[in-house]
């Protein structure tokens, strides 16, 4: 009975055994009869998957006084730079987990602090390391590193906001790269008002009193005047596109009327061009000139005549001139005039033709 009972004791104190157990960093001193460390883990009812952590490995045999270390694989959902995936950590603090898995987080900027713990359901975050970028706003460029994990954080860190009708070249959720480009064009909208001339429009009347080649201005046209507003969309400063939203008119344009000859003379040869200008001769052409351009040989009339007698081009070329009369000589100037005379008689200038009868 004694050596029964002593073998029995032997066996009990073999069988028993009191070791440290840590769950997911909580420890506990348990007695335990079992002979593994699963058979641990079973008795203590901790129920561990594939990707969990046991050391000593489940099949080992259970010693007296070990410790026995579970870890909980968790996921971490981690976008870095815009690249998301999903990891399985058995670490328990988000520095802990960075490191396990080999990011670099030093000089990176991170959602969620260093020290805070990831429970077993996970832990969603991201991780922007610094970038250089190029940031394009209003036209003007900046060359900038940045640990922003976006568009919209990037310009928020510039203090810059995205109005309405701006254009932004990336989607301000849009991950920042490094070498990337964000152009942010400023766009604006504005009304101003404008005066704008009106074109006068001529119409032509026939004269068969006046000879061919002959005009008369009867109206002077005069342009009208028109108030206009437009919309302008201008981008960086720069006008884009422009909308016409009202016009007024101010003063109404004067047309101009103005007759010409149709008159054609018989005798054209150049004896009867010569017999008609020795006409012109005993005529006071001085009066003449000094009536209808003060005499100055160079007289420009915006009608559209020239020179001493105030010949229009048509009527200056039509008596064998060439070029505009005011770079004739004066004494050119006057046998073209003597010509015109044989031709239709002071009828050719109506408002002062009499003046060659003083």
């Amino acid at each position: 009975m004694l050596v029964a009972v002593a073998g029995a004791s032997v066996l009990y104190s073999a069988a028993n055994k009191t070791v440290t157990l840590s769950v997911d960093g909580r420890t506990s001193h348990v007695h335990v009869f079992a002979k593994s460390v699963d058979d641990l883990l079973s008795k203590q009812d901790v129920q561990v998957g594939p990707r969990d952590l046991v050391a000593p490995a489940r099949s080992s045999k259970l010693r007296d006084g070990e410790t026995v270390v579970v870890r909980y694989a968790r996921p971490l959902t981690l976008t870095v730079n815009g690249v998301k995936r999903t990891y399985w950590t058995t670490e328990t603090s988000v520095d802990r987990a960075l490191t396990a898995l080999g990011f670099r987080s030093n000089g990176a900027t991170l959602s969620a602090s260093r020290s805070q713990p990831i429970a077993r359901t996970g832990l969603v975050m991201w991780l922007s390391t610094p970038k250089s970028v190029t940031l394009i706003v209003g036209g003007r460029t900046q060359r900038l590193t940045t640990v922003a994990p976006t568009v919209s954080v990037l310009l928020a860190q510039q203090r810059l906001t995205v109005h309405p009708l701006d254009q932004l070249s990336a989607v301000p959720s849009s991950p920042l790269t490094d070498g990337a480009v964000v152009k942010l064009v400023r766009v604006v909208q504005k009304r101003v008002t404008k005066t704008e001339s009106l074109a006068y429009q001529v119409r032509k009347k026939k004269n068969a009193k006046l000879a061919k080649g002959t005009t008369r201005v009867l109206v002077k046209g005069k342009a009208g005047k028109r108030s206009t507003v437009y919309e302008l969309t201008l981008a960086d400063g720069k006008v884009k596109k422009r909308d016409l939203v009202d016009t007024s008119t101010m003063s109404a344009p004067v047309t101009q009327v103005v007759e010409y000859g149709t008159k054609v003379k018989a005798a054209s040869s150049s004896s009867s061009s010569s017999s008609s200008s020795s006409k012109g001769g005993g005529l006071n052409w001085t009066a003449l000139a000094k009536c209808e351009s003060g005499n100055n040989p160079r007289a420009v009339n915006p009608a559209g005549y020239y020179g001493l007698y105030q010949f229009s081009l048509s009527t200056w070329h039509a008596q064998g001139g060439s070029g505009n009369p005011i770079n004739a000589s004066s004494s050119e100037q006057t046998n073209r005039a003597k010509i015109l005379y044989g031709k239709t008689g002071a009828s050719s200038w109506p408002s002062c033709g009499h003046n060659l009868f003083n």
